[in-house]
């Protein structure tokens, strides 16, 4: 299974893009260590450093007519790696 789940595209993390830094949802078990090289192997770029921040999922309750339904949100993992200058990752590119 591959670290990487998926990047984020979203305009928070894209007025991060001019900074030289993307923000990717990796696995929940992984450290800095192995998203580096993960990323590096990927893209083909060079990382500066990566900061890790984990989302723990919140219980929700819904009320409906019959009775209350009870969920959890997503839990999980966001990197936000920061790219040596001169490095740029293009996710909207063909490979």
């Amino acid at each position: 299974m591959s670290i990487l789940i998926k990047p984020i595209v979203t305009e928070k993390i894209s007025n991060q893009n001019n900074k030289r830094k993307y923000g990717f949802i990796v696995d929940k078990y992984s450290n800095k260590i192995e998203i580096k090289k993960e990323i590096e192997r990927y893209y083909k770029v060079q990382v500066e450093s990566v900061n890790t921040i984990f989302y723990s999922g919140t219980n929700k309750n819904k009320s409906t007519k019959t009775k209350i339904m009870k969920g959890k949100t997503f839990t999980f993992k966001k990197a936000i790696v920061t790219l040596i200058e001169g490095n740029l990752i293009d996710f909207y590119s063909e490979k």
